[in-house]
């Protein structure tokens, strides 16, 4: 759906918005090292604060002796989860126990927390500690979590969510086929650049009223108020969060309790307290474990026509809350194809692998008719692409016969930019020896659009505009794509835009799924279209045009009087259409002139979110595509896999900002291709990590991929800014390179797809 309910949605000609090249606001502070995050903060008399963490998978205190601890010199505080203080503030909005009795996974923070003059007291406090400790039974697999007398981790397993449409078993009836096959994604961590920390002190506000203001480094300044205000008994203007820059993994919304701590242990010392989450504490997965069996019916046509599904979810530790996940259901991709006859069923369990803090969500549900669609090639000796081709609906509906043009654009592009040429599996040999092969995905490109947003645009008199916002969170760029939509409707140049970094501003681009920007850039075009309008509006009371004396209160314009209508901006002036030569700067409208010593401004400020996207209004409306290509060359000797080529062709409806496009599509293939090598590996008695950092565990970097080639197919069909939609939440596939290596050996590997694993499916172990 195009944007026909904002201003301008349908523009034609673009100046600013799509620029490929426009560096970020704080990319120089971020690539030079000047930027200072949480953990960079230093506070003259500041405490150190360390937890005890857990040894062990699951754990209970039994009991806990501090006083060899409290007695060490430089120690100056010790907090026990049994403290009535502590227990108070958690009680008033927190998500989870600031210090928890149990631990449900390995290195949790468990029993008592430290404060000493020096980290390496605390430290030495912490081994002085007594502890005994209840060891449970644990779940690292979720599989393991259903079977009979299997432990129960909290919050017990629930029941099946099931969701059915159609006939399937008439489905089957009418298959010339049926298969069924297993699948499985692993987990994946996203390890956040920065440790999670902060730093806090209590003072008193030299502007504000009577009473002790939290100051607090290293909180996210979006989302910290939601917790910080009730636990601390705060109000706005009683509390600064004084971040700007913040590290932290994909989709990454919670705090930690490192960062909410420290609050009060700066209260019951009244110093300054710092507390960290170091590396190893960060150390789990960001995507958990999902088990899949699909049996498939289709025809020799190739037309899947019944489809029966089974997932169990792996929703990691439940730490104080329940959460489950049924995006099996909610968002399986075979909604979008022809097939009426689905059934899925979901099964959450919660085991004690890791804390779910990065957002399991529908990318990943995906794989299950990517690896479907190929099954069906192989078994007719079909091209994928073909495949999908014949079994997608069209746009409007699932009775639609058409094929949405967004995917079939997406398609010829890939055809012809990959020279794609399917095979059989096993079939082809590149001229060094080793197989060839190949993997396709296709998906729907969805974006969120239920977080409304306040936006403002402001001219001043020193000839540029301002976005007055609250800063980035995680390291998006979703504000300067705003930049850019801004400069676009006021004709203003994009080095006069500015980004005006505040914390106590209203306006911060973030949200789920490419909210940040696509969401955020329609209701910041329609305030900077507001902003426009006063500024011709006052521009044409302007005696320039007549050659007055420049300012309001100079001579009267001789001739016609001229009218907002007759004027337009260009270059960050404003021109009379009639005569283009006559055009003056910005801020010769609202400089001093005529008004003493004061600047002034203009500005404009809007408050909304665009119109429901499809995507929300159910799963057969298929505007906005993407593909994604894979070619890889595997060694029968060694076992090893090379992707020689990732490439996608991607509609994102609108592109807003060229560089965060590509930047993100190359963020997807990096996590597509921890299929290939991520793994956590458990002792499934005790819960501990094996693979215990990140030096074993094998994450991907830049010396892992090959060439990564990026395409934009812009259709404007998506119901954001200027027909924009998302691409963040439907990119990362990691069974896309799993797929390319079945083409090339013949053989589904469960991933990782290590050389041992190749080998041993080769037979040649």
């Amino acid at each position: 759906m195009a944007d026909l309910d904002g201003s301008n949605g349908l523009r034609k000609e673009f100046n600013a918005v799509g620029r490929a090249n426009v560096s970020g606001r704080l990319s120089f502070s971020t690539a030079t090292g000047m930027a200072k995050f949480g953990g960079d903060a230093v506070i003259p008399g500041m405490l150190h604060a360390k937890y005890l963490r857990s040894p062990y998978g699951r754990v209970k205190i039994k009991s806990m002796d501090v006083g060899k601890a409290k007695a060490l010199p430089g120690v100056v505080e010790i907090v026990t989860w049994d403290d009535p203080e502590a227990r108070e503030i958690s009680g008033r909005g927190a998500r989870e126990p600031l210090i928890p009795r149990d631990a449900e996974t390995e290195n949790q923070e468990v029993g008592a927390i430290v404060v000493a003059e020096t980290p390496e007291i605390c430290d030495e406090a912490l081994r002085l500690i007594e502890v005994e400790w209840d060891v449970l039974p644990t779940i690292v697999d979720a599989l393991d979590g259903l079977k009979p007398g299997a432990p129960t981790i909290k919050f017990p397993t629930g029941p099946p969510s099931s969701a059915a449409t159609g006939d399937v078993e008439a489905g089957f009836r009418e298959a010339d086929h049926i298969v069924e096959f297993d699948w499985a994604q692993g987990r994946r961590a996203s390890h956040p650049p920065n440790p999670n920390v902060s730093v806090a002190w209590w003072a008193q506000d030299p502007w504000g009223t009577p009473g002790d203001t939290l100051y607090i480094e290293g909180i996210c300044p979006t989302w910290g108020s939601f917790e910080l205000r009730p636990m601390y008994n705060v109000t706005y203007d009683k509390l600064f969060r004084k971040t700007l820059f913040q590290g932290g993994r994909y989709c990454d919304w919670f705090h930690r309790r490192s960062q909410m701590v420290t609050p009060f242990l700066a209260k019951r010392t009244g110093r300054p307290v710092r507390c960290v989450n170091e590396r190893e504490h960060e150390y789990y997965p960001g995507g958990q474990q999902r088990d899949a069996h699909v049996k498939l019916g289709f025809n020799n046509d190739g037309l899947i026509t019944a489809v029966e599904e089974s997932v169990v979810n792996d929703s990691g530790s439940p730490r104080d809350r329940a959460f489950g996940w049924g995006g099996s259901i909610m968002f399986s991709p075979f909604n979008t194809t022809r097939c009426v006859n689905i059934k899925s069923n979901s099964r959450s369990v919660f085991t004690n692998s890791g804390f779910t803090m990065g957002s399991q969500t529908s990318p990943y549900d995906w794989d299950a008719m990517t690896i479907a669609e190929q099954h069906v090639a192989e078994k007719l000796n079909m091209d994928v692409l073909d495949v999908a081709l014949k079994n997608v609906h069209g746009p409007s509906s699932q009775q639609d016969p058409g094929v949405p043009p967004s995917l079939q654009m997406c398609i010829d592009k890939g055809r012809e930019a990959m020279n794609w040429q399917w095979h059989r599996a096993g079939t082809k040999r590149l001229p060094d020896g080793r197989l060839h092969g190949l993997g396709f995905r296709y998906a729907l490109s969805p974006r969120h659009a239920q977080q409304p947003y306040t936006a403002t645009v402001t001219i001043q008199a020193d000839n540029k505009v301002y976005i007055p916002l609250k800063g980035p969170w995680c390291g998006i760029f979703a504000a300067e794509a705003n930049s850019l939509v801004v400069a676009e409707e006021l004709g203003a140049k994009v080095e006069d835009v500015i980004l005006s970094y505040d914390e106590k501003f209203i306006f911060t681009p973030v949200g789920g799924g490419s909210d940040g920007t696509t969401a955020s850039a329609w209701v910041m075009k329609e305030a900077a279209v507001k902003c426009k309008k006063l500024l011709l509006e006052l521009a044409a009371k302007s005696s320039a045009w007549s050659g007055g004396g420049g300012g309001f209160g100079g001579a009267k314009p001789k001739g016609p009087a001229i009218r907002p209508e007759d004027l337009d901006t260009k270059d960050t002036t404003v021109y009379l259409k009639s005569d283009p030569s006559k055009a003056f700067p910005f801020g010769k409208f609202i400089g001093d002139e005529g008004f003493g010593d004061h600047d002034l401004d203009i500005t404009a400020t809007y408050f909304g979110r665009p119109p429901e996207t499809t995507w929300h209004r159910g799963g057969h409306i298929l505007d906005v595509m993407n593909t994604s290509y894979c070619e890889v060359a595997v060694d029968t000797e060694t076992g090893g896999v090379e992707v020689t080529r990732y490439m996608v062709v991607c509609d994102p409806g609108k592109v807003l900002r060229m560089t965060s496009f590509e930047g993100q599509l190359h963020q997807a293939m990096f996590f597509s291709h921890g299929g290939l090598m991520e793994e956590f590996i458990y002792d499934k008695k005790t819960g501990v990590k094996l693979s215990s950092n990140m030096w074993e565990y094998k994450k991907p970097t830049i010396m892992d991929l090959g060439p990564i080639d990026t395409y934009a197919v812009e259709t404007r069909s998506g119901n954001a800014c200027y027909g924009a939609s998302g691409i963040s939440h439907c990119m990362a596939s990691l069974l896309l390179p799993v797929c390319a290596v079945a083409n090339a050996t013949g053989h589904w590997i469960k991933p990782p797809v290590t050389p041992d694993k190749v080998l041993k499916a080769l037979g040649k172990v």
